[in-house]
């Protein structure tokens, strides 16, 4: 039998998360932990381990602790779980940013030296994705700071702030809404927030 991954604790994840917005406040935040629960939801549904869905969900973007960095907090965030000795919390901060699994995948700023996007991406491309990772790459895309908001929504606004964005990663994105929803059984905005979602980030 497989060994399940080491994570931290729900209570550990919290800590970590408000150490990092004592560094760097922001939405990122709130947004964090709206992943969190969604994905908590959504991934129990799904018959995924809740503890790991809402940790994964929670840390996801913890790498913006480091500061004003786009592609900086996917490889912050992955080189930060893996020193603390979590890799599968790692993992989901390096895939949840790329539904599109190569390196035109990410719309925003290529804000990391040549070695340590090498390095990243040679990393992505040995990951073959498993339910965690598409979980929390839907969960990123449906959380807002203030709250759920649909799909269509939150990538109009990830799109206006990263013109780049390309149209078969919204196609990707988009179609986890419908992989969920078949694990499920269920509509997951009534799975994750009882169908009560924002129209602003």
């Amino acid at each position: 039998m497989k060994n399940e991954p080491v994570i931290p604790s729900r209570a550990e994840a919290e800590r970590l998360l408000e150490e990092g917005l004592s560094r760097n406040p922001g939405k990122w935040g709130d947004h964090c932990r709206n992943a969190a629960r969604s994905a908590e939801a959504i991934g129990t549904a799904a018959g995924l381990d809740p503890e790991r869905c809402y940790v994964s969900g929670l840390l996801h973007d913890i790498g913006r602790q480091f500061g004003n960095v786009q592609l900086g907090h996917v490889y912050y965030g992955w080189k930060y779980m893996n020193e603390l000795g979590y890799p599968a919390i790692a993992r989901v901060c390096l895939t949840h940013s790329f539904a599109l699994q190569e390196k035109r995948g990410y719309g925003g700023a290529f804000d990391l030296s040549d070695e340590e996007i090498e390095e990243m991406f040679e990393a992505l491309s040995a990951i073959e994705y498993d339910d965690y990772d598409r979980l929390i790459q839907l969960c990123d895309n449906i959380s807002g700071a203030s709250g759920i908001m649909r799909m269509e929504d939150r990538l109009a606004d990830i799109m206006s702030r990263y013109p780049a964005y390309p149209e078969d990663k919204k196609g990707l994105t988009m179609n986890l809404i419908g992989y969920f929803e078949k694990k499920t059984g269920r509509d997951i905005y009534d799975l994750c927030c009882g169908g009560e979602t924002v129209d602003h980030y």
